[in-house]
């Protein structure tokens, strides 16, 4: 399966607490494809799909350099994930608010969402 985790940015994750984190490393030792982005990452043009700027990555095993960008994807289709996490911490802006909804536009075209 391909994860998707909207998140904070990787680089800020507090590893040895931060639940996103536990669920990613949970996800590829299952053998699952582990993908990030951000709230402001996603974005939609009219006449196509939700996408967003997408990171593939690795988890290292390693306390301080945790995890490895594998790939980037600028206009990854977000109906093509076969699950979305929204793990965005606080605040709950405008930021949040819109990537909520262009959450909610994905889920019409097929995404299954998970906040």
């Amino acid at each position: 399966m391909h994860i998707l985790f909207v998140a904070d940015p990787l680089s800020s994750f507090k590893i040895y607490k931060d639940t996103t984190f536990a669920m990613m490393r949970e996800a590829q030792r299952r053998g699952h494809h582990v993908l990030a982005c951000e709230p402001q990452d996603i974005v939609w043009q009219s006449g196509q799909h939700v996408s967003a700027r997408v990171q593939q990555v690795r988890l290292t095993g390693d306390a301080v350099d945790w995890f490895e960008v594998q790939s980037v994807d600028a206009h990854y289709a977000l109906k093509g994930a076969d699950a979305i996490v929204m793990r965005k911490d606080p605040p709950f802006d405008s930021e949040y608010f819109y990537a909520t909804h262009l959450l909610e536009q994905a889920e019409r075209e097929g995404a299954k969402v998970f906040n």
